[in-house]
């Protein structure tokens, strides 16, 4: 028997990127995989790269997650279908990095509805399934600890699902539920095709980019544990944490890697 063979695990982004190295790394280990996305035809590849990793089974569900209106309704009713999930990894989201006074009003709104408003009411639904033993996973980022120029709305979404994770994690562990962050710097991914399309700030990062597979196996591996957070890379989280002792002395120092994007 695999590692994770019975254990319904929903991933949410699964059509492309971490969202879907993180399906296939639990797949290997047998999970029954729940796949959501906006992009069908991608999110079948990725159910199909899933199969043949081993995966128990697949259920692909494709949904706008900006809808929030409807996440509720959407969540319970697959909850119901699979009857309950263990673990819910919250990977869903994207930047534009913008000046604040460039950024469209729409964009604002999706940032926030995509990357915290839905993570918030994906966690609520699936908690009363969980009790006794799941997990919350939500992929938050290195950029919710160390806030840069033309971030600003990215960085405040990420901001706040490191809070909400932190008091979430307090208020579930009586029912026997992990909450854990997983916050990465740049991963090698499409993300950054939406967040900079001018390519400038992927290509001055470049060198520093992380593996979406390294990123993968790191946040399968604390399945089922009570690891609050897994940083990487550690240089950066150094960084971050020189930055909440001192930022004014961290702004200053790194002006110019600040302003990269």
């Amino acid at each position: 028997m695999k590692k994770f063979s019975g254990k319904k695990v929903w991933i949410t982004g699964a059509s492309g990127g971490l969202g879907r190295a993180i399906a296939e790394e639990a797949a290997r280990f047998g999970a029954d995989l729940i796949l959501t996305a906006r992009d069908e035809r991608k999110l079948i590849q990725t159910g199909e790269r899933c199969r043949q990793f081993g995966a128990g089974s697949v259920l692909i569900r494709p949904f706008d997650l900006n809808q929030t209106d409807q996440v509720p309704v959407f969540a319970q009713e697959l909850i119901d279908e699979v009857r309950g999930v263990d673990v819910l990894v919250n990977n869903a989201g994207f930047g534009l990095f913008e000046r604040l006074e460039d950024t469209p009003d729409e964009k604002i709104s999706s940032m926030i509805n995509v990357n915290v408003i839905s993570l918030m009411l994906l966690s609520k639904a699936v908690l009363p399934s969980m009790k006794g033993g799941g997990h919350v996973v939500n992929i938050a980022s290195q950029a919710g600890k160390l806030a840069t120029p033309k971030s600003s709305i990215y960085s405040a979404a990420k901001h706040a699902v490191l809070g909400f994770s932190n008091s979430l994690r307090m208020e579930v562990a009586k029912d026997g539920i992990f909450v854990t962050t997983i916050n990465p710097g740049p991963i090698e991914t499409d993300f950054f095709e939406t967040a900079d399309s001018s390519g400038r700030y992927a290509d001055s990062v470049k060198k520093f980019m992380l593996s979406p597979r390294v990123v993968a196996g790191k946040t399968v591996e604390v399945f089922f544990t009570d690891k609050r957070e897994i940083n990487l890379p550690g240089w950066m989280n150094a960084a971050s944490k020189a930055y909440s002792l001192a930022p004014g002395m961290v702004e200053r120092l790194g002006k110019k890697g600040f302003n990269q994007k």
